[in-house]
């Protein structure tokens, strides 16, 4: 035991206050363990020696709260309170095993291996030496067979080393090693939750490239693998694997730079501080798509990594090399949007993540075709918003990071000007003049068509009318006589 000083949240306190003299009731695990590190903890999980579905009601009364059962053969129960604005999640469950101690043991890091009883917050009691291993920043088992228990700790461990900057011990990096392919056997929705979480971390790039040298990666991602070795021509410096995991990295630079996380140093290199400036305007409605979650609380900022991640899987299948030496990856966009629905299929990613991450991989060469283009027309915008709805916003942000992740340091900074100036145009377009140009009310319809041209319904009509709403965005009539007029024109021309 130690008696370093605790400072909980105040909720904490209120809640050993509320419930009195109850004894065998114990904080365990995240809130312990973020208490003593300093660090802030949303959610709480309590341990109790009988069940804990009548502790979890009781707390959940004292603050006029919700309880929810979650687990009757466990004993586990939740209660949803109110406290200081926010909402908490309090989990009470029967402590595993015939004792606090062997509860404890039977966890899977140290770290989160500590208690405290609530009616004593002063005493950690600390049977595994988490504490001492916080102090000497060491990820250590709890026992030698925790990996073999559950393997999906193995992929935990990685992310708890990034995320607290913490290293792996190299027992626990030998019990990866050993244990950790288990995952292949192991519930591929247990192995996502896991792995997305990692995927949210800012500095996920080290993660992805952790669980690569410890043979994680290939078991979640196989074709990660062949994208080693794969040499690019100029602009290019990096093979694709390298190159990709620097886009992973300024994508997560990207998004930090248009957030509210974003502080003096995040934008000083050339390279971000244009997109902060370039993107000012928009930079609040940037933020919005961030604050979405899909299921099981996967977040929008993970499914981009992994956008990222998947951008250039293609090239390894596609590569080619012309009679000038030239290397070429002809059409490794559909290819990559190929085998990103796979990954998403066997992470059991849903209908709506799957659809989007295939969309982002298959287009993410359009913002480079924009640059490329001498002139940009306000109708190769509106194609662009037509062709990508609300995914263009996650096509222009990879856009950034992929090519950041191009050039890096022989960034030349007119190119990178012009660069962000046409996602500049992108996203003032999208956000600023959506009734205009994204989600306006077409001034005519397929009846309307049908009946002034005399036309039977078919695949002509749907091209009169894709001709006519383009030329409503770009301003070329504004009524419904003027769009008739419109298309009787377009019509002679076509014959």
């Amino acid at each position: 035991m130690t008696t370093r000083p605790l400072y909980w949240h105040p909720l904490i306190d209120t809640l050993s206050d509320r419930l009195g003299a109850t004894e065998g009731v114990y904080l365990v695990g995240g809130i312990v363990r973020d208490t003593f590190m300093r660090r802030l903890s949303h959610d709480v999980d309590l341990a109790t020696v009988g069940d804990g579905r009548p502790v979890a009601r009781k707390i959940a009364n004292a603050f006029d709260g919700d309880y929810y059962p979650l687990d009757d053969e466990r004993g586990v129960g939740r209660a949803l309170v109110e406290f200081e604005g926010k909402t908490w999640t309090i989990d009470v469950a029967q402590l595993r095993g015939d004792s606090l101690e062997a509860d404890l043991r039977d966890r899977d890091f140290t770290l989160n291996a500590m208690a405290v009883a609530l009616d004593d917050l002063d005493t950690l009691i600390d049977p595994t030496g988490g504490a001492r291993d916080i102090e000497q920043k060491a990820i250590n088992l709890c026992q030698p067979q925790s990996i073999a228990n559950d393997p999906v700790r193995a992929v935990r461990g990685v992310r708890m080393s990034m995320k607290f900057g913490m290293k792996l011990s190299p027992s626990t990096v030998k019990a990866i090693r050993a244990d950790g392919p288990g995952i292949a056997h192991t519930s591929p929705e247990r192995v996502r939750d896991e792995f997305f979480k990692l995927l949210d971390l800012p500095n996920a790039s080290g993660g992805l490239q952790t669980l690569d040298m410890l043979g994680l990666l290939p078991l979640i991602l196989p074709e990660t693998q062949a994208m080693k070795g794969v040499e690019q021509s100029p602009p290019h410096t990096l093979d694709v694997w390298r190159h990709t995991m620097s886009v992973v990295d300024f994508m997560s630079k990207v998004i930090t730079t248009m957030s509210d996380e974003r502080d003096d140093d995040t934008a000083t290199s050339i390279g971000l501080g244009m997109i902060a400036f370039g993107l000012a305007k928009v930079r609040t409605q940037l933020q919005a798509p961030f604050e979405q979650e899909f299921p099981n609380e996967r977040s929008y900022r993970a499914l981009m990594m992994l956008a990222a991640l998947a951008h250039d899987a293609g090239k390894p299948v596609t590569r080619s090399v012309d009679d000038d030496g030239r290397i070429r990856f002809f059409e490794h966009e559909a290819a990559g949007a190929e085998i990103v629905e796979q990954w998403a299929l066997n992470l059991r990613l849903s209908s709506d993540e799957t659809k989007r991450l295939k969309t982002i991989v298959l287009h993410h060469m359009r913002p480079h075709h924009l640059y490329w283009a001498e002139h940009v027309t306000r109708r190769a915008l509106y194609r662009y918003w037509r062709d990508l709805g609300e995914v263009g916003v996650d096509v222009a942000l990879l856009g950034l990071a992929d090519t950041l992740g191009i050039y890096n340091a022989t960034l030349n900074q007119a190119d990178w000007i012009r660069y962000v100036e046409r996602i500049q145009w992108l996203l003032e377009g999208y956000y600023l003049e959506t009734d205009t140009l994204v989600t306006f009310e077409p001034l005519v319809d397929g009846n309307q068509v049908m009946q002034a041209f005399n036309l039977e319904p078919g695949p002509k009509v749907g091209e009169i009318l894709r001709a006519a709403h383009e030329a409503q965005a770009l301003g070329e009539f504004s009524t419904l006589q003027g769009a008739l007029d419109w298309i009787r024109d377009w019509l002679s021309e076509e014959e």
